[in-house]
């Protein structure tokens, strides 16, 4: 971390920090419309967008890009259109900006407030995630904030044709697009984790290996998790047909997505009925199976390790495992879990609030896919990230990641030796409407 940072990206960063403080000081409307303006411009630029991503595909193919980065850089006309959606959905959410949290009379004319205010620069890190631009620009612009992108080398012209698009529509609502900013190369990244007086938060989105690389070589807030390794448990008062849908969706629906399944937990008193055909289920959907000896017995599965427990697939690969009981499943997941998301599936309530209870992630599903946790599907627009930390924020992270809160103290001339000593005014504490 001795490294000198170089001139160039410490004025850039600087610039955007300038930018966001312009934008942090606009009115809802006003960041609603540079929302709206980005959604355009968006659709707009749509054909170029397709075709830069074609060209990054192609060259990724070339060059033997594993298939789940694939799945993540892959962007067709589909995917193109719902990120639009999602930025639009952003501009509808309420403002994040000036909430106030505490509003407390300290004494007569002595008033504290508590109110949100942006967080000022992000800087966001990925591979290959190209609609990640879209998500997080949206976000930061409706929170106030600056954000400096940096992309794999997989998803340069992708981002490049993204950033583009989103400076134009910045531009057209008359704010300045240095408020996002993309960065494309290795170099850039180290400077960049570098940059703890210019950037206040940086989210990495990526493997295990990439975001633990961030965490070690920065001291600015890192803001993510390194592992996806979630959880299915079939319970023994599971509904058979239920719970072999969700695991056909949470492991099949999007495989290299971080919310997608690794490990199949069956109970011992349902696992000869359901396992059948649950395998038959995956197996159509090309999944190959890994299973302990006790699955074998029940199905055919290649031999499973003890290193795949702890293995993020991010592919057509499942783990099974016969378990004993509720607790059995449950000291699994404590111990190979990601702390990312975990379901249950049964019908019986008290088992279900049990898991719920006992397991230690920051989603814990009952009779669902554990694709839900995302932050669009949660309603907050679009994510920024999931973040796997016990302090808050947690789990899918919204505009509520990009926002800090400062406290704001009105007087008319007070002094704290009047609440001091022998003779002390006390303090009136009393609580304000919000």
């Amino acid at each position: 971390m001795t490294s000198t940072v170089t001139p160039d990206l410490t004025t850039l960063a600087q610039q955007t920090r300038a930018a966001a403080r312009q934008l942090a000081i606009l009115s809802l409307e006003d960041r609603d419309r540079a929302i709206k303006s980005i959604a355009q411009a968006l659709e707009a630029a749509s054909s170029e967008i397709l075709a830069a991503n074609q060209a990054d595909c192609e060259a990724a193919l070339a060059e033997g890009l594993a298939s789940s980065l694939y799945g993540r850089l892959k962007l067709d006309a589909t995917k193109l259109k719902g990120a639009i959606d999602g930025v639009r959905d952003v501009g509808r959410l309420p403002d994040p900006i000036g909430a106030v949290q505490i509003h407390r009379e300290l004494d007569t004319d002595l008033v504290l407030k508590r109110i949100a205010c942006p967080l000022g620069v992000v800087g966001v890190i990925f591979e290959a995630r190209p609609d990640a631009v879209m998500q997080i620009a949206s976000l930061a612009v409706k929170s106030g904030n600056g954000v400096i992108l940096k992309c794999g080398k997989e998803a340069v012209r992708s981002c490049e044709a993204l950033v583009k698009a989103i400076q134009s529509g910045l531009s057209a609502a008359n704010i300045d697009p240095a408020v996002v900013r993309l960065l494309t190369t290795r170099e850039e990244t180290l400077a960049l984790l570098r940059l703890d007086s210019e950037v206040d938060l940086i989210i990495p989105r990526g493997s295990n290996a990439f975001v633990r690389f961030v965490q070690e070589n920065t001291r600015i807030p890192v803001l993510g998790h390194a592992d996806g390794i979630c959880h299915l448990y079939v319970d023994r008062h599971a509904d058979i047909s239920q719970a072999v849908a969700i695991t056909v969706d949470s492991k099949t629906q999007y495989p290299s997505a971080c919310n997608t399944i690794e490990t199949l937990l069956v109970h011992e008193s349902i696992a000869s009925e359901f396992l059948p055909l649950a395998a038959a289920a995956l197996r159509e959907k090309g999944v190959e199976l890994r299973g302990d000896d006790r699955t074998r017995q029940i199905i055919e599965a290649e031999p499973v390790t003890e290193s795949d427990w702890s293995t993020e697939y991010s592919d057509l690969i499942l783990s099974v495992k016969v378990v004993n009981s509720l607790q059995d499943a449950v000291n699994h997941i404590n111990t190979y879990g990601s702390r990312h998301t975990e379901a249950i599936v049964t019908t019986d309530q008290a088992t279900a609030a049990e898991f719920m209870a006992q397991v230690d992630a920051a989603g814990t599903f009952h009779n669902c896919s554990t694709r839900f946790a995302d932050g669009f599907r949660y309603g907050f627009g679009a994510e920024v990230g999931i973040s796997t930390q016990k302090l808050p924020p947690r789990g899918p992270v919204g505009l509520e990641g990009l926002v800090t809160y400062k406290y704001q103290l009105v007087g008319q001339g007070q002094i704290v030796a009047t609440y001091s000593g022998k003779d002390a005014k006390p303090f009136t504490h009393r609580d304000l409407p919000l």
